[in-house]
């Protein structure tokens, strides 16, 4: 059996909030924040951090952190994440964690690395959670189905199922933290985009209409991504409680 490794992909330019890796909370960068989290995580053999800006390598080196450089060319974190893995050979599971979530719970890590493990029918591994009344209608929520075995049916920024009776869906959000083996992460890289994957902007739509298995577990887990200025103040004001 081969290793299991979660790769950080981590890029300085964002639109919304420029050089985020590195702006600094209680005196850590948000990259060491994420960092240390994956580290605690049982099953993962190694951590490696993947950037294609200098800075960022430089910060993950002054924390000891294991880190490489990638194309600039990357469209997204799963292109980048596959460059690196390319490189060892002996990465079966691969979990691409996003640097931009410095609470993610391990358990959280973990789970994804086990629905792996333990369904030799899955490709990909993600999760879900139950939606808050404000998040069901908001494209940025994105909402998963799944069927009785924990296969997803689909993802939408759209509010799924639709409501044709009321008081009977509960509706479930998808957390952007993915397992995937070897083979699968490759082949994502390879297909052409698919016209629901264009049209929802979300990637993961690409594997399910090429017929890939992705496995999901419903967790009780708020995630705290940091996309905005108040996303970081609200990490700020939870890191100081």
């Amino acid at each position: 059996m081969g290793k299991t490794a979660i790769i950080i992909p981590a890029r300085y330019g964002s639109s919304r909030l420029e050089g985020k890796p590195l702006i600094e909370v209680n005196g850590k960068p948000i990259i060491q924040w994420v960092w240390e989290r994956a580290k605690s995580v049982k099953s993962a053999d190694e951590v490696i951090i993947a950037t294609d800006d200098r800075r960022i390598y430089d910060c993950a080196k002054s924390f000891n952190a294991e880190v490489e450089m990638t194309s600039t060319e990357h469209k997204c974190g799963s292109d980048r994440i596959c460059e690196v893995a390319k490189r060892h050979s002996d990465f079966d599971i691969i979990v691409n964690l996003q640097g931009d979530e410095p609470m993610i719970n391990p358990e959280c890590v973990e789970t994804v690395i086990q629905l792996l493990k333990n369904d030799s029918n899955a490709d990909i591994s993600t999760l879900v959670a139950e939606a808050e009344k404000d998040e069901i209608d908001n494209p940025n929520n994105v909402k998963c189905v799944f069927d009785k075995n924990g296969y997803a049916l689909y993802f939408s920024r759209s509010k799924i199922p639709f409501e044709r009776k009321t008081d009977i869906a509960v509706f479930y959000k998808h957390i952007g933290i993915y397992g995937y083996r070897r083979k699968a992460l490759f082949d994502m890289a390879q297909l052409p985009q698919a016209m629901i994957e264009k049209t929802e902007s979300l990637e993961q739509l690409r594997a399910l209409y090429f017929g890939m298995k992705i496995k999901t577990a419903v967790v009780n887990y708020k995630a705290v991504g940091i996309d905005t200025k108040e996303d970081l103040e609200k990490f700020k004001e939870l890191v100081k409680g």
